[in-house]
């Protein structure tokens, strides 16, 4: 059984490997393991301006729209604070399962977004966005600490999480990129 289990990971990780080398938005991603935490680092390029890219990134309830995101609704805002609900699908091999958290962001408009889950299904979720301005394009970083609440072992764990994130920042970087028009009436 183990070595089937190996064998599958191993052939992800060929699959995986050959999907990064096809990258038209400079997408890198790095998940690290500090004790039962993991550090989630990645960044993107899009050809839009860092007024678009906040837009799009505090489209807090079209983020259904992306894979994974079940669902997700602003519960308050307040100045620059908002409250969301998400709803997460994930699937872990074969078994697919319902994450749900309640999270708080910090706006910098066009600069940054501050988030901490004040609520939810995992243990740690906190971190931010970094909208870093360039020529012709908007670098998108992501920079997260999350601690899983979950039975199945952090190696399986580890590994879909850099997958699964690696196909959820392409779609928002591909998503960011197709909304430029719509993003661009936010910023005049």
């Amino acid at each position: 059984m183990k070595q089937a289990l190996y064998l599958f990971l191993i052939t992800l990780s060929g699959i995986a490997f050959a999907q990064e080398s096809s990258n038209p938005y400079g997408l890198k991603v790095a998940v690290t393991r500090l004790g039962d935490r993991f550090q989630v680092n990645a960044s993107y390029e899009v050809p839009i301006s860092p007024c678009e890219a906040f837009a799009f990134i505090t489209d807090y309830e079209g983020a259904k729209n992306l894979p994974g995101i079940v669902d997700s609704k602003v519960l308050s805002r307040s100045g620059n604070k908002v409250r969301v609900a998400r709803l997460l699908e994930e699937r872990v091999l074969f078994i697919s399962f319902e994450v749900r958290s309640e999270l708080e962001y910090l706006e910098f408009p066009s600069k940054a977004l501050l988030f901490e889950q004040v609520n939810g299904d995992t243990k740690y979720y906190k971190g931010s966005w970094q909208l870093l301005p360039e020529k012709n394009f908007t670098t998108f970083k992501y920079d997260a600490q999350v601690e899983p609440n979950s039975l199945v072992p952090s190696v399986v764990i580890e590994f879909f999480i850099k997958n699964g994130l690696r196909q959820q920042f392409e779609a928002m970087a591909e998503t960011a990129s197709l909304k430029k028009s719509a993003s661009a009436k936010a910023c005049r």
